[in-house]
Protein backbone atom coordinates (compact mmCIF):
# COMPACT_ATOMS: atom_id res chain seq x y z
CA UNK A 1 0.00 0.00 0.00
CA UNK A 2 0.94 3.39 -0.47
CA UNK A 3 2.65 5.12 2.42
CA UNK A 4 1.88 8.82 3.65
CA UNK A 5 1.95 11.87 1.97
CA UNK A 6 4.83 13.64 3.12
CA UNK A 7 3.60 17.45 2.13
CA UNK A 8 0.32 16.69 3.71
CA UNK A 9 2.16 15.46 7.15
CA UNK A 10 4.08 18.89 7.32
CA UNK A 11 1.02 21.16 5.96
CA UNK A 12 -0.85 19.56 8.94
CA UNK A 13 2.28 19.93 11.18
CA UNK A 14 2.26 23.76 10.45
CA UNK A 15 -1.50 24.20 11.20
CA UNK A 16 -1.07 22.24 14.51
CA UNK A 17 1.70 24.40 15.68
CA UNK A 18 0.39 27.29 14.82
CA UNK A 19 -2.68 26.34 17.24
CA UNK A 20 -0.31 25.24 19.68
CA UNK A 21 1.40 29.01 19.65
CA UNK A 22 -1.21 30.73 20.67
CA UNK A 23 -0.29 33.64 19.03
CA UNK A 24 1.24 34.43 15.45
CA UNK A 25 4.63 32.88 14.55
CA UNK A 26 7.14 33.97 12.04
CA UNK A 27 8.52 31.85 9.76
CA UNK A 28 11.78 31.05 11.24
CA UNK A 29 10.29 30.41 14.37
CA UNK A 30 7.57 27.40 12.03
CA UNK A 31 10.88 26.08 10.53
CA UNK A 32 12.57 25.59 13.58
CA UNK A 33 9.73 24.20 15.84
CA UNK A 34 9.08 21.59 12.51
CA UNK A 35 13.12 21.41 12.16
CA UNK A 36 12.52 22.05 8.51
CA UNK A 37 14.33 24.76 6.18
CA UNK A 38 12.93 28.02 5.46
CA UNK A 39 12.65 27.46 1.60
CA UNK A 40 10.32 24.08 2.89
CA UNK A 41 8.61 25.68 5.32
CA UNK A 42 8.37 28.87 3.47
CA UNK A 43 6.89 26.90 0.54
CA UNK A 44 4.32 24.81 3.16
CA UNK A 45 3.00 28.13 4.76
CA UNK A 46 2.67 30.08 1.80
CA UNK A 47 0.68 27.42 -0.05
CA UNK A 48 -1.83 27.18 3.46
CA UNK A 49 -1.93 31.09 2.87
CA UNK A 50 -3.02 31.37 -0.63
CA UNK A 51 -5.84 28.46 -0.19
CA UNK A 52 -7.11 30.49 3.29
CA UNK A 53 -5.88 27.98 5.71
CA UNK A 54 -3.38 30.55 6.93
CA UNK A 55 -3.24 34.50 7.45
CA UNK A 56 -0.48 36.61 7.05
CA UNK A 57 0.14 39.64 9.41
CA UNK A 58 1.02 42.59 6.81
CA UNK A 59 3.44 41.90 4.13
CA UNK A 60 6.64 39.77 5.50
CA UNK A 61 4.73 39.21 8.67
CA UNK A 62 3.96 36.44 11.17
CA UNK A 63 1.65 33.86 10.25
CA UNK A 64 -1.82 32.93 12.33
CA UNK A 65 -4.03 30.07 11.58
CA UNK A 66 -7.09 31.41 8.91
CA UNK A 67 -10.70 32.07 9.20
CA UNK A 68 -11.08 29.72 6.10
CA UNK A 69 -9.70 27.07 8.75
CA UNK A 70 -12.38 27.87 11.64
CA UNK A 71 -15.80 27.87 9.15
CA UNK A 72 -14.75 24.13 7.51
CA UNK A 73 -17.32 22.65 10.33
CA UNK A 74 -19.75 25.39 9.57
CA UNK A 75 -20.24 24.51 5.60
CA UNK A 76 -22.97 22.43 6.39
CA UNK A 77 -26.10 24.19 5.09
CA UNK A 78 -29.23 24.30 7.17
CA UNK A 79 -32.37 24.58 5.97
CA UNK A 80 -33.33 28.31 7.42
CA UNK A 81 -29.97 29.13 5.87
CA UNK A 82 -31.13 27.82 2.76
CA UNK A 83 -34.51 29.89 2.85
CA UNK A 84 -32.83 32.69 3.84
CA UNK A 85 -30.32 32.76 1.21
CA UNK A 86 -32.79 31.83 -1.78
CA UNK A 87 -35.88 33.89 -1.03
CA UNK A 88 -35.36 36.80 -3.26
CA UNK A 89 -34.58 35.27 -6.15
CA UNK A 90 -37.35 32.54 -5.45
CA UNK A 91 -39.72 35.50 -5.56
CA UNK A 92 -38.02 37.14 -8.76
CA UNK A 93 -38.37 33.08 -10.47
CA UNK A 94 -41.84 32.86 -9.25
CA UNK A 95 -42.93 36.74 -10.91
CA UNK A 96 -41.04 36.49 -14.14
CA UNK A 97 -41.87 32.56 -15.27
CA UNK A 98 -45.39 33.62 -13.26
CA UNK A 99 -45.16 29.66 -12.13
CA UNK A 100 -44.54 28.39 -8.01
CA UNK A 101 -41.10 27.75 -7.09
CA UNK A 102 -40.27 25.73 -4.58
CA UNK A 103 -36.50 25.38 -2.88
CA UNK A 104 -36.06 21.73 -1.31
CA UNK A 105 -32.92 19.79 -0.17
CA UNK A 106 -32.40 15.97 -0.32
CA UNK A 107 -33.43 13.77 2.56
CA UNK A 108 -33.09 9.81 2.20
CA UNK A 109 -36.90 9.93 1.97
CA UNK A 110 -37.68 12.40 -0.66
CA UNK A 111 -37.17 16.13 -1.42
CA UNK A 112 -38.04 18.39 1.52
CA UNK A 113 -39.69 21.66 0.58
CA UNK A 114 -38.05 24.01 2.90
CA UNK A 115 -39.37 27.35 0.77
CA UNK A 116 -42.24 28.04 -1.63
CA UNK A 117 -43.23 30.52 -3.53
CA UNK A 118 -47.21 30.73 -4.82
CA UNK A 119 -48.19 31.85 -8.79
CA UNK A 120 -48.73 35.52 -8.52
CA UNK A 121 -52.36 34.39 -9.90
CA UNK A 122 -55.58 34.50 -8.45
CA UNK A 123 -55.51 30.36 -8.58
CA UNK A 124 -56.08 28.35 -5.61
CA UNK A 125 -53.32 27.30 -4.36
CA UNK A 126 -51.88 25.01 -0.77
CA UNK A 127 -48.59 26.11 0.57
CA UNK A 128 -46.23 23.32 0.26
CA UNK A 129 -43.50 24.39 2.70
CA UNK A 130 -42.08 21.07 4.80
CA UNK A 131 -43.98 18.79 2.46
CA UNK A 132 -41.72 15.80 1.13
CA UNK A 133 -41.54 15.09 -2.56
CA UNK A 134 -41.03 11.68 -4.32
CA UNK A 135 -37.58 11.72 -5.74
CA UNK A 136 -38.30 9.89 -8.74
CA UNK A 137 -41.90 11.80 -10.13
CA UNK A 138 -40.93 15.21 -9.56
CA UNK A 139 -38.12 17.34 -11.50
CA UNK A 140 -36.78 18.79 -7.66
CA UNK A 141 -36.99 15.27 -6.52
CA UNK A 142 -34.88 13.59 -10.35
CA UNK A 143 -32.22 16.25 -9.44
CA UNK A 144 -31.53 15.33 -6.03
CA UNK A 145 -31.95 11.65 -7.15
CA UNK A 146 -29.51 12.18 -9.80
CA UNK A 147 -26.50 13.63 -8.01
CA UNK A 148 -27.00 13.51 -3.49
CA UNK A 149 -29.32 11.01 -2.43
CA UNK A 150 -28.85 7.06 -2.91
CA UNK A 151 -32.05 6.02 -5.28
CA UNK A 152 -34.64 4.04 -4.19
CA UNK A 153 -35.07 0.50 -4.99
CA UNK A 154 -37.78 -0.60 -7.27
CA UNK A 155 -40.61 -1.36 -4.53
CA UNK A 156 -40.25 2.03 -3.65
CA UNK A 157 -41.05 3.34 -7.05
CA UNK A 158 -44.68 4.13 -5.95
CA UNK A 159 -47.23 5.15 -8.95
CA UNK A 160 -48.62 8.02 -8.56
CA UNK A 161 -50.15 8.81 -12.16
CA UNK A 162 -50.07 6.87 -15.17
CA UNK A 163 -47.15 8.70 -16.67
CA UNK A 164 -44.69 8.07 -13.06
CA UNK A 165 -42.00 6.19 -13.66
CA UNK A 166 -41.96 2.87 -11.94
CA UNK A 167 -39.41 0.96 -13.99
CA UNK A 168 -36.07 1.18 -12.58
CA UNK A 169 -34.06 0.58 -15.73
CA UNK A 170 -36.19 3.64 -17.21
CA UNK A 171 -35.63 5.77 -14.23
CA UNK A 172 -31.78 5.27 -14.17
CA UNK A 173 -31.29 6.44 -17.72
CA UNK A 174 -33.48 9.68 -17.05
CA UNK A 175 -31.25 10.25 -14.03
CA UNK A 176 -28.40 9.69 -16.49
CA UNK A 177 -29.72 12.82 -18.93
CA UNK A 178 -30.45 14.76 -15.56
CA UNK A 179 -26.26 14.42 -14.63
CA UNK A 180 -25.66 15.14 -18.57
CA UNK A 181 -27.73 18.71 -18.94
CA UNK A 182 -27.86 19.92 -15.71
CA UNK A 183 -31.71 19.86 -15.51
CA UNK A 184 -34.61 17.71 -14.64
CA UNK A 185 -37.97 17.50 -15.89
CA UNK A 186 -41.59 16.41 -14.75
CA UNK A 187 -44.89 16.10 -17.14
CA UNK A 188 -47.84 14.52 -15.18
CA UNK A 189 -46.01 12.21 -13.44
CA UNK A 190 -46.54 13.32 -9.57
CA UNK A 191 -50.17 15.57 -10.41
CA UNK A 192 -51.65 14.86 -13.29
CA UNK A 193 -52.13 17.79 -14.90
CA UNK A 194 -48.82 19.67 -13.55
CA UNK A 195 -45.43 19.84 -15.33
CA UNK A 196 -42.04 21.12 -13.33
CA UNK A 197 -38.35 22.05 -14.56
CA UNK A 198 -35.80 21.79 -11.51
CA UNK A 199 -32.21 22.77 -11.46
CA UNK A 200 -29.33 21.65 -8.62
CA UNK A 201 -28.33 24.05 -6.01
CA UNK A 202 -24.59 23.83 -5.36
CA UNK A 203 -22.54 24.33 -2.18
CA UNK A 204 -18.26 24.18 -1.40
CA UNK A 205 -17.23 22.51 -3.66
CA UNK A 206 -19.54 21.43 -6.20
CA UNK A 207 -21.41 19.41 -4.31
CA UNK A 208 -25.66 19.57 -4.49
CA UNK A 209 -27.20 21.22 -1.38
CA UNK A 210 -30.60 21.42 -2.71
CA UNK A 211 -32.99 22.16 -6.04
CA UNK A 212 -34.92 24.57 -7.52
CA UNK A 213 -37.63 23.91 -9.52
CA UNK A 214 -41.34 25.53 -10.82
CA UNK A 215 -44.30 23.68 -11.26
CA UNK A 216 -47.78 24.67 -12.73
CA UNK A 217 -49.78 23.82 -15.08
CA UNK A 218 -48.37 21.17 -18.19
CA UNK A 219 -49.46 23.21 -20.28
CA UNK A 220 -47.64 26.31 -18.99
CA UNK A 221 -44.33 24.69 -18.51
CA UNK A 222 -44.13 22.84 -21.37
CA UNK A 223 -43.97 23.28 -25.05
CA UNK A 224 -45.79 21.76 -27.77
CA UNK A 225 -42.31 19.17 -28.41
CA UNK A 226 -42.79 18.34 -24.64
CA UNK A 227 -39.92 19.96 -23.35
CA UNK A 228 -39.62 23.27 -21.74
CA UNK A 229 -39.20 26.40 -23.53
CA UNK A 230 -35.82 27.64 -23.57
CA UNK A 231 -36.70 30.85 -21.84
CA UNK A 232 -38.37 29.28 -19.05
CA UNK A 233 -34.90 26.33 -18.79
CA UNK A 234 -32.54 29.95 -19.16
CA UNK A 235 -34.46 31.33 -16.03
CA UNK A 236 -34.25 28.61 -13.77
CA UNK A 237 -30.58 28.10 -14.35
CA UNK A 238 -30.01 31.67 -13.77
CA UNK A 239 -31.81 31.22 -10.30
CA UNK A 240 -30.03 28.02 -9.62
CA UNK A 241 -26.70 29.64 -10.79
CA UNK A 242 -27.12 33.00 -8.28
CA UNK A 243 -28.67 31.20 -5.46
CA UNK A 244 -25.79 29.21 -5.62
CA UNK A 245 -23.42 31.57 -5.72
CA UNK A 246 -24.73 33.09 -2.68
CA UNK A 247 -24.31 29.66 -1.12
CA UNK A 248 -20.87 29.95 -0.88
CA UNK A 249 -20.07 33.49 0.00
Amino acid sequence: MPGNVQAVERAVAVLRTLAAAGRPLDLAEIAAALELPKTTAFGLVRTLRDVGMVEQHGSGGAYALGASLSRLEQTALDPHDLRSIATNWADALAARSRLEVLITMPEPEGARVVHHVFRPDDSAQELRTGDLLPLHATAAGKVLLAHAVRSPRPPDLERYSSRTITHRPRLDAVLRRVRESGWAAETGEFHPDEAGVGVALRGYGGLVVGAVSVRGPIERVMGRDGRPPSGLLDLVRSTAHSISRAVVT
